[in-house]
This record gives C-alpha cells, sequence and structure tokens, in this order.
C-alpha cells in the first residue's frame, strides 16, 4: 500500500515540474476510410446480437457521451450487466480496454460484447453465416481478399472506433493559448486539479485511460467487482482498474466502474477519499467541476451511417 502511495506522490511531483501535465487532443486519427465506413455500419446493426436486437450503438450512444447513460447496460433478452459500460469516445487512446484492461486494442475489445452472453449473445460462427447471406458480402469482398471473417469484422468495427474522437474542447483551446476559452472559475479548478493531486493519475492527452490504479487508496471503496484481480488472479491486484478518460466526463454519468453516483460533485468528493485522502472543500469542488465541464469535446459529424 504504502510503495504505491509513494509512486503515485513521486509521479505527481513529476507531473507538477513539466509544463502541462495534460496535452490537447489531435485533430484527427489516421484511418483506413473504406474500412471505417463499413464498421461504421456494423456498428449500428443489431445483426451482430443472437436475437437481432442489439447493437453495439445500443450500449454507446454517440449523440450524447458515448456510454448509454445506465448504471449497467441491457443486453440481449432484457438481461442486465454487471460493469458500467464505458464511453467509446476517445478510447482510441486508451492503453488497454475495459475496465479490468484485459483487451489490450479497439480490435480485441469488438470481441467481448460480442461473445459475452449477456450482452449480444453471439458467436462468430453464428455471424458469419448471417452476414455472408447479407448485404455485407459484397461491402466486405470489396474491402478485404478473404471476406467474412472474425479478424475482418472486428477489424472494421476498430477502424470506425478510431474515428470517435472528440477534439477541440475549451481545455483543448485554452492549452492551444487561447486563454479567454476558460473562465476564471475552470482556470482556478485546473489548477486545483493539479495541486490537489487529481492529475497524478488524470494526465496526458486523454486525461486518464493511461494506467491502472487502485480504486479505495486511503478507504475502503466497497466495491463488489475486483478489477484486475479477475483477469491476473493476483492478490495485488483487487480492486485495480484501468483509470478513466475524463473528457466529455459532464456526459457520461453514472461514474466509476459500478455507477455508484450521477453526480459529479458527488465523484469529485468520493475520489479527494478514496484516492487522495484528503479534504476538499465544497467551494474547491465546486470550481474542480467547473474544469471538469470544460472538458466537453466536438462530437464528429456524420455520426450515422448514410
Amino acid at each position: 500500500m504504502y510503495k504505491i502511495i509513494i509512486l503515485i506522490f513521486s509521479f505527481y511531483v513529476t507531473l507538477l515540474t513539466a509544463n502541462e501535465p495534460i496535452t490537447p487532443l489531435p485533430q484527427s486519427v489516421q484511418v483506413n476510410q473504406a474500412k471505417a465506413k463499413l464498421g461504421q455500419v456494423l456498428f449500428f446493426d443489431p445483426i451482430l446480437s443472437h436475437d437481432n436486437t442489439i447493437s453495439c450503438a445500443s450500449c454507446h450512444d454517440l449523440h450524447n457521451g458515448g456510454d448509454d447513460g445506465l448504471k449497467f447496460s441491457f443486453g440481449i433478452q432484457g438481461q442486465e450487466g454487471s460493469v458500467n459500460a464505458p464511453t467509446v469516445y476517445n478510447a482510441v487512446f486508451n492503453f488497454r480496454q475495459f475496465w479490468d484492461g484485459r483487451a489490450k486494442n479497439l480490435q480485441e475489445q469488438a470481441i467481448g460484447p460480442i461473445e459475452n452472453p449477456v450482452e449480444m449473445g453471439s458467436s462468430f460462427e453464428e455471424i458469419i453465416p448471417k452476414l455472408k447471406k447479407s448485404k455485407y458480402k459484397k461491402l466486405f469482398d470489396a474491402i478485404y481478399n478473404d471476406g467474412i471473417t472474425k479478424n475482418n469484422i472486428t477489424d472494421a468495427i476498430a477502424e470506425y472506433e478510431k474515428t470517435l474522437i472528440t477534439p477541440n474542447s475549451r481545455f483543448d483551446r485554452y492549452l492551444r493559448g487561447d486563454k479567454s476559452a476558460l473562465t476564471q472559475k475552470e482556470k482556478e479548478g485546473y489548477e486545483l486539479f493539479k495541486s490537489k493531486g487529481c492529475v497524478s493519475c488524470h494526465h496526458g492527452e486523454n486525461i486518464g485511460g493511461n494506467l491502472y490504479n487502485k480504486f479505495g487508496i486511503f478507504n475502503e471503496s466497497n466495491s463488489e467487482w475486483l478489477g484486475r484481480y479477475n483477469i491476473t488472479h493476483k492478490e495485488r491486484d483487487k480492486y485495480f482498474f484501468k483509470v478513466p478518460s475524463l473528457r466529455n466526463i459532464a456526459r457520461t454519468a453514472p461514474y466509476f466502474h459500478d455507477g455508484r453516483t450521477y453526480d459529479l460533485k458527488k465523484a469529485v468528493e468520493i475520489m479527494s477519499q478514496y484516492q487522495l485522502g484528503r479534504h476538499i472543500t465544497k467551494e474547491e469542488i465546486a470550481k474542480i467541476t467547473a474544469f471538469l465541464q470544460s472538458l466537453n469535446g466536438e462530437l464528429p459529424k456524420n455520426i450515422e451511417p448514410e
């Protein structure tokens, strides 16, 4: 425990000496447009689920925060999941996918919901014949030499998800030199975000998503989900989760892997208790929350397929 605290503190000190611990999102990501267009159609098509009722877009509302606004999502036959669905926006910048980091990239992540019996409840052995009897055969054959395969399905979806970035938030504009992009309260909130230690885990271009950390360093988190432990089965990994991105955080309630609160101010308060072990006043929380509101970026154009 104390080693973790010392490492975090050392890293935090390093960040404070840098020019800025957070960098703006890039304006675009290089993608194969043909694959991305195919992936977009697949993303919105419930054909990938066992009973043709659930699509990727069912749990990832791209017109809002890229999640579904629910504590736990519902899959086929009304089954309820056990962990909060994270946003798909800016997921391309995460170092791993899923709360427990079990997928190393977007393509691996795309497999999970399809095969999960509670989510889409399907399999690629079931999906591939369905797709071959549909409009997709011609679409895949035009792009992939081997047509419709598990690898090509997930490759197309991942290529589309690379396009789901939200640049040009007011905070990005501030970092690029437009000091009028933030209000005085938001600027003070950012300084508190750094000085209180929030930035020790939420840094980089995605303001998170680039490391694991224990949920409940200073206080018990009372989490029923064990995080990385479910993958590694190592005692030291209990309650370790991928640190989520804070981009568009005001659009992605409820918060935490268990969706324990819909209130952003309450989320900041929880983090101050569990992760920072320090009291933060209501005024300071209000300023930090104001700063977090400035992280909403521009949603992509032409979200749904033509």
